[in-house]
């Protein structure tokens, strides 16, 4: 049947949705030519009686069983990220909670899990205060197993002088590792907050404190998470990574060549559109993995249209969408999030996300899709 979807000029279109799915990809193993992770969004519990200010309701049978789903097709899951609604609707108590039961299930899954280790108990601080808040949160992701993501903070971004500082604070936590940590330099089209990270708002000053972080401690760093949309600057940055290092691309805009790469080098991944890109992720990396690399780029880069529309600005935003289309693709049973985040995108925007996955026949059941895109049509008021 004929959906109306609106477009942002007020107008409705007619839209014939799929009827049949495409074949479903099979779960597999691990992949052999890239280390991929999918950031993962949570679920929130619908039935609590909470308000945007208030912790996080999580609905955790439903949160991990999307991360089993991740699993299953051989994708890691980066967990407690930007992704989980870290600093957005989920506070640090939540994202323990979450990194506790998140390794557990790993280790009962044999899934590959990495997890946030930031600064969210502070709003801001000393450098005293921030080391010891990373040191908390480092502590927990390592009692449970997991492998930790040094996140960037916001304390830090507010309390720093300069590269100094940075140097300082990073060099204290990586001597104290146990095991091999992803620094993640997610730029300020995620999170404003986070202007002049490294110490300068100029991007090449601030790769430079970046890199020295890294070469003072090579065996301490398993890999960054690049997370600025600028492929040119990826590319340049992984390009001086010390042998061994890894880039995980975090580019929402640029992933399929990022991650192809050239005679120099390629990325690895950990990205938040291959949350609702799973399956279909999974399988142009095994592609990959046989050499194939046209074959990954033709199930990959029709993807991109989707992606740049979920991470348009303001790009923060970008969970509302993700977890949309989870609630479409029938992962979760509504259309909810912690601190009410599903009104922060128009209904026009939710229906070009909805025409451009179904369009790529990312929904398992169409006609759930459908049913479920008509009835958020029906409650804003679109009765053609």
């Amino acid at each position: 049947m004929t959906l109306h979807l609106p477009g942002a000029d007020g107008t409705l279109r007619a839209y014939e949705p799929r009827s049949e799915p495409r074949a479903a990809v099979a779960p597999g193993s691990a992949f052999t030519s890239r280390t991929v992770f999918s950031a993962a969004h949570v679920v929130a519990d619908p039935f609590a009686d909470v308000s945007p200010d208030s912790p996080a309701a999580v609905d955790w049978d439903a949160t991990l069983a999307f991360r089993r789903h991740l699993w299953s097709h051989g994708l890691g899951v980066a967990e407690a990220m930007d992704t989980a609604q870290r600093g957005m609707g989920l506070d640090w108590a939540g994202a323990a909670e979450l990194i506790r039961r998140s390794a557990a299930e790993a280790k009962a899954a044999g899934g590959r899990i990495a997890c946030g280790a930031g600064t969210d108990q502070l709003t801001a601080g000393t450098l005293a205060e921030v080391r010891a808040a990373y040191e908390e949160q480092l502590a927990v992701v390592e009692e449970s197993g997991a492998q930790a993501i040094l996140m960037a903070s916001r304390a830090l971004a507010a309390t720093a002088r300069g590269p100094e500082d940075y140097l300082d604070v990073y060099g204290h936590l990586l001597r104290q590792t146990t095991e091999p940590v992803i620094l993640h330099w997610l730029g300020p089209m995620f999170d404003p907050a986070l202007e002049g990270y490294w110490g300068s708002a100029d991007l090449d000053a601030a790769t430079d404190t970046f890199l020295e972080v890294i070469a003072a401690h090579p065996d301490k760093v398993d890999g960054i998470k690049v997370s600025l949309l600028d492929a040119r600057r990826e590319v340049d940055l992984r390009r001086r990574l010390p042998k061994g290092v890894r880039c995980y691309t975090g580019d929402d805009f640029h992933y399929p060549e990022l991650i192809v790469g050239d005679e120099q080098g390629f990325s690895h991944a950990l990205l938040g559109v291959f949350d609702p890109l799973g399956p279909l992720a999974a399988e142009a990396v095994r592609v990959l993995d046989t050499g194939d690399t046209d074959g990954f780029r033709a199930l990959l880069d029709p993807t991109v249209e989707l992606s740049r529309h979920l991470f348009r600005a303001p790009t923060r935003f970008y969970k509302t969408g993700v977890v949309f289309l989870a609630w479409l693709a029938g992962h979760q049973s509504h259309f909810t999030m912690v601190g009410g985040l599903q009104s922060a995108r128009s209904l026009p925007h939710f229906a070009r996300a909805y025409e451009l996955a179904d369009s790529l026949d990312l929904f398992p059941d169409p006609k759930l899709a459908e049913d479920r895109m008509r009835t958020l049509l029906h409650l804003y008021g679109v009765t053609p």
